[in-house]
């Protein structure tokens, strides 16, 4: 795909060699930015609209944790990427560095919470195991950062998996498909996760997956959960719920 040694150059940078991280290139440095940057003002977007479509004190706190779950996952994101890109090597970088991996966790756990709360089903064992396991592995990421790569997608894997078989159970399985499109799709996109040096641009590409996949659920939530359904309809007829504040 690419003939010249100077062109790979300019896409992609060789694959690192032992445990030394993947340097990227400029072009690869604001691919990742941007892909991620794009989507940090959409997210508050986002929180904003679950607010506003609340109903019961339980939707608005719900709204908080996980529209600020994904906030901070955009945010933590680009600004390890820029960071990164301007050369810091520092505590700033590190942190954003382990931020940037540790939110994943969260916005998994911050995910499933709509579901095992605004259903009508008691799953309240579930979500107290699911937080616990967040926690516990963000206590992970920071103590053994990158000191076991593939463990590290093992436990993103085993957390968003496990708490899915338990939503299978659900009387009402509303919206449980979407979850599990939602899921396959950033399954789908693991590979690219630790490609870089193989595939030009992996990481930006990968952030594209978790978008998807973020945006996809997302949709499935204010569908489902918040009625959204009855705030379309109303809208289109030109009259919106009295409780939004449009």
């Amino acid at each position: 795909m690419f003939e010249s040694c100077g062109e790979t150059k300019r896409f992609m940078n060789p694959r690192p060699v032992g445990d030394e991280p993947y340097v990227p290139t400029v072009l690869e440095h604001r691919a990742n930015i941007y892909t991620h940057g794009l989507f940090v003002l959409p997210s508050v977007l986002a929180l904003s609209l679950l607010v506003q479509l609340s109903q019961t004190s339980q939707h608005i706190w719900i709204s908080w944790i996980y529209g600020l779950a994904l906030i901070l996952l955009f945010t933590f994101s680009t600004a390890f990427h820029i960071t990164s890109y301007m050369g810091n090597t520092g505590r700033l970088m590190r942190f954003c560095h382990l931020g940037d991996r540790a939110i994943i966790y969260v916005v998994i756990a911050a995910s499933y919470t709509p579901w095992m709360v605004l259903k009508e089903h008691d799953m309240r064992d579930i979500i107290w195991l699911t937080w616990l396991a967040t926690v516990l592995c963000v206590f992970y990421q920071f103590s053994f950062h990158d000191r076991f790569a593939w463990l590290e997608i093992i436990l993103y894997l085993a957390l968003g998996i496990c708490p899915a078989i338990f939503l299978t159970e659900m009387p009402d399985k509303e919206g449980v498909t979407e979850v599990a499109v939602s899921g396959v799709i950033i399954i789908s996109g693991i590979v690219f996760f630790k490609a870089d040096g193989v595939v030009p641009f992996a990481h930006a590409i990968w952030h594209c997956f978790v978008s998807a996949a973020a945006g996809y659920h997302y949709f499935a939530v204010i569908k489902y959960l918040y009625q959204a359904k009855v705030f379309f309809e109303a809208s289109h007829e030109g009259t919106p719920p009295e409780h939004l504040n449009l």
